[in-house]
């Protein structure tokens, strides 16, 4: 089952389709939990018929996945501050803050629970943001398979186990779990070096 969101234009009445049914989607899940909401519940809430939404999503699991990440639309500009270790705190961080909100947080996990043997949009969209933040920095040693095991995949575990584990501090704590590990162990190196005006 594939939770890739398809590729529409988003002009005109599709744009307020795509409105209607997300809005829908996201009362529909404050009220009921989205493990309670269906299809036709959705259309009906949003005033279009179920095929329009068949036919843009394809099937429940990849509508709930695009309703929980919209806002992080991996188009959506990232933090430049000249630091790997902060641009990366502060992308995890706007992740964090964006499921602490219960509704996304019910969404991804709707979404989830169905995903079957392929990455989510969150997922794919999250190491697509990595590889756009390690490639400011060609000289670390940072993977993307380790930003997503290390950062990504504890904060998407809390989020879909335990949301209320997540706090203000979780991405600065997960980003500096990343550069004690023996990935971004040399990368914290260099960095206090360059604070303390040492040269490598």
């Amino acid at each position: 089952m594939s939770t890739t969101t398809p590729s529409k234009r988003t002009g005109g009445r599709s744009a307020a389709v795509i409105h209607s049914v997300r809005t829908a989607v996201e009362e529909l899940v404050k009220e009921k939990g989205s493990e309670r909401v269906t299809v036709p519940m959705i259309a009906e809430r949003a005033g279009v018929n179920p095929t329009s939404i068949y036919r843009r999503w394809g099937d429940l699991p990849t509508l709930l996945n695009d309703i929980a990440t919209y806002h992080l639309d991996p188009d959506r500009p990232l933090a430049e501050r000249g630091d790997l270790r902060d641009d990366l705190s502060d992308w995890a961080s706007g992740i964090v803050t964006h499921f602490r909100k219960p509704v996304n947080a019910a969404l991804l996990r709707g979404g989830a629970g169905a995903a079957g043997e392929r990455a989510s949009d969150c997922l794919r969209n999250r190491r697509t943001e990595a590889a756009q933040l390690l490639a400011r920095h060609p000289e670390t040693a940072v993977t993307e398979d380790d930003v997503m095991d290390v950062v990504i995949a504890p904060i998407i575990n809390r989020v879909i186990f335990q949301p209320w584990t997540l706090g203000d501090s979780t991405a600065d704590d997960m980003v500096a779990r990343l550069f004690r590990a023996g990935a971004g162990s040399a990368d914290e190196e260099t960095r206090r070096g360059a604070a303390s005006g040492d040269t490598p």
